[in-house]
C-alpha cells in the first residue's frame, strides 16, 4: 500500500502542477488583459483546488504510513538535526499545507467579489502564491538533499 501511495503522490504532482500553471495563466491573463472572469476561469481555479486537495490528503495518509516519518517521530530532536529527515518531517508537510489553505483562501475571496478585474487579481495572487510555495515545496530530483525522481513508477 505504501509505495501505491507513494506512485500516486509522484503522479498527481504534475496534474496539481499543471493545473496551477493553468489557474495561474489564466488569472494574470484576464487581470493583465482587463477580461471578464468566466466560467473557465472558476473551473481552473476549483480543478487546481481539487488537484491540490487530493494531493494533501495523499501525503497526510503517506506521512502517517511512511517508514521514514515513524523513524523521525521515534527519536524527534535527532531527527530534527538531519536536514533530510527534518524537511520530510516538517517543512514539506507545512509548506504544502500552508499552499492548500492560500488556495482556499483565494478561491474564497474571488467568489465574493462581483468585479472581473478584483477576481483575476485576487486569483492570481493567491493561486499564485500557493504555487510559488508548492514549487519551493517539492522535493525535486535536482536538489541533491532530498531529491526525489521525475516521476516514481515503483
Amino acid at each position: 500500500m505504501y509505495n501505491l501511495l507513494l506512485i500516486l503522490h509522484s503522479v498527481v504532482r504534475w496534474v496539481v502542477v499543471i493545473a496551477a500553471i493553468l489557474a495561474v495563466g489564466a488569472a494574470l491573463r484576464g487581470w493583465l488583459g482587463r477580461r471578464e472572469w468566466s466560467r473557465l476561469d472558476d473551473r481552473l481555479g476549483l480543478l487546481f483546488t481539487i488537484a491540490l486537495d487530493i494531493q494533501v490528503l495523499l501525503g497526510i495518509i503517506l506521512y502517517i504510513v511512511s517508514p521514514l516519518i515513524q523513524d523521525v517521530l521515534a527519536n524527534f530532536g535527532a531527527a530534527m538535526e538531519e536536514p533530510q529527515l527534518r524537511y520530510f518531517a516538517v517543512t514539506h508537510a507545512v509548506l504544502m499545507i500552508g499552499a492548500a489553505v492560500l488556495v482556499h483562501v483565494g478561491r474564497a475571496l474571488v467568489k465574493r467579489q462581483e468585479d472581473s478585474a478584483a477576481r483575476h487579481k485576487r486569483a492570481a495572487i493567491f493561486y499564485g502564491l500557493a504555487t510559488v510555495v508548492m514549487l519551493v515545496a517539492i522535493p525535486w530530483p535536482f536538489i541533491a538533499s532530498y531529491a526525489r525522481p521525475w516521476i516514481r513508477l515503483s
